[in-house]
């Protein structure tokens, strides 16, 4: 019985060990459709008006980034999109081509970490937040809440574990 105690509690850890630290939740509030994209958890989808994605990020993910993709065609999981476009992958692995407005995370520790960057160029509005931290919106170009250049001190922090959500045209 001692055995068989002994492997559930490995299961048990290796599932906790797996299982995610953030949850993202991802609402398009544009007029039009915008096609959100993540790394490096490898994602992208269609987000028509008012539709939401919800996907889960391991602990431990660094340089994690989520941006929106405008102007895109896809036909199943190959295309093109004017902004953000990720090698014209609908479910991207790399990061996308400027012009694009990010998210920026880093999930694991004691503290997350995140932010919007408009380093890379400006695409679509967006607000980020966390369920514990500080609500960022970045509606144009020059948006304060934004990094504009590297040196830029715009990272915030928010416990782990916690829910963000990002949210275009807010």
């Amino acid at each position: 019985m001692a055995s068989s105690s002994s492997i559930l509690l490995l299961l048990l850890a290796a599932f906790a060990a797996g299982a995610n630290a953030a949850t993202f939740t991802v609402t398009n509030n544009c007029g039009f459709t915008v096609w959100p994209a993540a790394t490096p958890v490898g994602g992208g989808t269609q987000l028509n008006p008012g539709g939401t994605w919800t996907f889960g990020v391991p602990a431990g993910t660094s340089s994690g980034r989520v941006w929106g993709r405008t102007g895109c065609s896809f036909n199943g999981n190959s295309g093109h999109c004017a902004t953000g476009d990720c090698a014209g992958a609908l479910s991207c692995t790399l990061s996308g081509q400027p012009p694009m407005t990010l998210a920026e995370f880093t999930i694991g520790g004691a503290m997350d970490s995140y932010d919007i960057s408009v380093i890379d160029g400006f695409n679509v509005g967006m607000a980020f937040s966390c369920s514990t931290g500080v609500g960022l919106v970045c509606r144009d170009s020059g948006c304060p809440d934004a990094y504009h250049q590297p040196n830029d001190v715009k990272t915030h922090t928010c416990s782990a574990n916690s829910n963000y959500q990002v949210t275009f045209c807010p």
